[in-house]
């Protein structure tokens, strides 16, 4: 009973959290709502019992990307007259969902089926150990280089930002 609850609170953090980030004028707005969303779902790893995955979200989800997502929205600082018009937004949002719909049905249906297709797991799948030395011998190589282009996109971002802004190389 305590789980259902707990789920359900989860459950209304990550909608409202969507729906912030979806709905709100302001970046800054967006970003919490992101941070709620990313709380979110490490709430729903803890309730799985997935302590490293848990931790893994929090500190890089959380820690990370939503930290450096609110530097690049305070760094670039738009003003709302810079903001494109979005005269269409609310109908963009309702023909996204109309549209949406059947794929979100057919990928319920899919996990509802597939859920009692898996086989048990061994012991120690999914532990920290498991997924360190995953991480570290077979997927350090593809880990950096997301970390490298994220890095890329962020400056770019920065850039692009601050492009109207004169740059003084002089000391």
């Amino acid at each position: 009973m305590p789980e259902t609850i707990i789920f359900s609170l989860l459950a209304f953090f990550l909608v409202t959290g969507a729906s912030t980030v979806v709905l709100a004028k302001r970046p800054s707005t967006n970003a919490i709502g992101f941070l709620a969303v990313l709380l979110a779902v490490a709430g729903f790893f803890a309730l799985l019992g997935q302590s490293f995955l848990f931790l893994a979200q929090i500190l890089v989800s959380v820690g990370a990307v939503v930290v450096l997502t609110l530097i690049v929205i305070l760094t670039v600082n738009l003003k709302e007259e810079q903001l494109p018009k979005e005269r269409f937004k609310p109908l963009w949002i309702v023909v996204s969902a109309v549209v949406t719909a059947p794929f979100g049905w057919l990928l319920y249906r899919t996990l509802v089926s597939a859920v009692h297709s898996f086989s048990e797991v061994e012991e120690g799948y999914g532990s920290a150990k498991a997924v360190g030395n995953a991480l570290f011998t077979d997927w350090v190589l593809p880990f950096e280089i997301l970390s490298l282009l994220l890095l890329a996109a962020m400056i770019g971002a920065i850039i692009i930002g601050k492009k109207e802004q004169a740059y003084d190389i002089k000391s």
